[in-house]
């Protein structure tokens, strides 16, 4: 999966343009999922906030003598492949406010951030769940395709639960998904895999054998080796 969103990116998290995150920004994503008539399915900013658990100890846990190890994405080693998804969430919270933004470059952050990144990438996480939970987040269209609003969402969702199968599998890490995020990406990947092929964003798929979980079957969609392994 090579991840050129063409989707705009900002460049830089700004603290004067994401204002700090509610102390508890997990129950505007709770409170969301409540309001939702019976049937329907949850709001993103919930999935977002149950993927972010689920990956928040993988990413935690990365040494700084890993940085350099490769990855299930060829083209990113764990460092790389960190920095992407730091661009990606920071971006998905501009996208969520219909706003553009650009991906033209991918910012060093935790060259930046140094041993705090963790801390930082888990605030904008926060803001990520947050973003996604305002009013009118989900409704309409937004980015420079302008694609549907819940569909950009769920890319970010995409790439929240992917990458952090990547980081879990480059380190030797376990993971499991979030409940309930691998069936709604197995369709939106099903929705956009012809396209994504086209524009390089997803490799050709892998074959999976009959059996396979959804989470492989998801990681196969994308041209992931379900069963990749470093050496």
């Amino acid at each position: 999966m090579t991840d050129a969103h063409d989707i705009p990116e900002e460049t830089r998290s700004d603290p004067s343009a994401h204002p700090a995150p509610s102390a508890h920004p997990a129950q505007a994503a709770h409170a969301a999922h409540a309001a939702r008539p019976a049937g329907t399915p949850p709001p993103i900013s919930a999935l977002l906030d149950a993927a972010a658990e689920a990956a928040l100890p993988v990413l935690r846990a990365v040494r700084d003598d890993q940085l350099a190890w490769p990855t299930p994405c060829s083209e990113y080693d764990v460092r790389a492949l960190l920095n992407h998804l730091f661009q990606v969430v920071v971006a998905f919270q501009t996208l969520a406010a219909k706003k553009d933004v650009d991906f033209s470059r991918t910012p060093d952050r935790l060259g930046e951030y140094g041993a705090q990144w963790p801390d930082r990438f888990a605030d904008e996480t926060a803001r990520l769940v947050e973003a996604w939970a305002a009013p009118g987040a989900e409704d309409g269209l937004t980015g420079g395709m302008q694609l549907p609003a819940r569909t950009v969402g769920a890319m970010v969702l995409l790439d929240l639960t992917v990458h952090a199968w990547d980081a879990a599998r480059a380190t030797g890490r376990p993971y499991a998904p979030a409940a309930g995020c691998v069936a709604e990406l197995r369709a939106l990947a099903a929705q956009m895999a012809p396209t994504a092929r086209t524009m390089n964003v997803f490799a050709a798929p892998v074959p999976v054998p009959p059996g396979a979980s959804d989470l492989e079957v998801l990681l196969a969609e994308t041209g992931r080796d379900p069963h990749w392994t470093a050496g």
